[in-house]
């Protein structure tokens, strides 16, 4: 059983961001959280896409895998995985990683003002969810709930960052 989330920050990323995880994670998992140094990106960038790949920092984060930890990864480029054109985040259920990226979760980049609330609370959104991933929770078909599939950053809005009661129940 998981007694902690270890934060992994990949170069670039806004440490705001990664502090306001800190902060609210544990009240939402009921564990504590723990900072790790910061990694450089791993070698996964694909020019013809102008995007990452996704796989390469999963890898990247299995080093510092540990029985008791859910580590999650955070960068701020933007990630892809095959057959998708981008992705927000990707959890390697069964082995305790996980990856979110804040690029396309700035009100900036579709061409509105920059909101660091709009944008921290994505950020949780994405964070929380991927963490569910970890937990063995699947997409849930509830807009509400933070286990849905994120398929556009609208429904990353419309969602909230709680889990429904179904979901909860398989938490448990």
């Amino acid at each position: 059983m998981p007694k902690k989330i270890l934060l992994v920050p990949f170069k670039g990323v806004d440490l705001e961001a990664v502090s306001f995880l800190e902060d609210k994670l544990p009240s939402i998992f009921n564990l504590s959280t723990e900072l790790h140094s910061i990694l450089p990106l791993p070698p996964a960038y694909n020019p013809q896409r102008g995007q990452y790949l996704s796989f390469p920092f999963l890898e990247a984060l299995l080093p510092l895998k540990k029985e008791d930890k859910l580590i999650l990864g955070i960068t701020e480029v933007d990630l892809y995985a095959p057959h998708l054109n981008f992705i927000f985040g990707q959890a390697a259920i069964g082995r305790n990683v996980a990856v979110i990226s804040l690029f396309r979760l700035h009100p900036s980049f579709y061409g509105l003002p920059e909101d660091k609330d709009l944008f921290l609370e994505r950020t949780l959104k994405e964070a929380v969810h991927e963490l569910g991933h970890l937990y063995g929770l699947p997409h849930c078909s509830n807009p509400y709930c933070v286990m849905h599939f994120s398929n556009s950053i609208r429904d990353t809005d419309i969602k909230g960052f709680n889990f429904c009661e179904a979901c909860k129940k398989r938490l448990k």
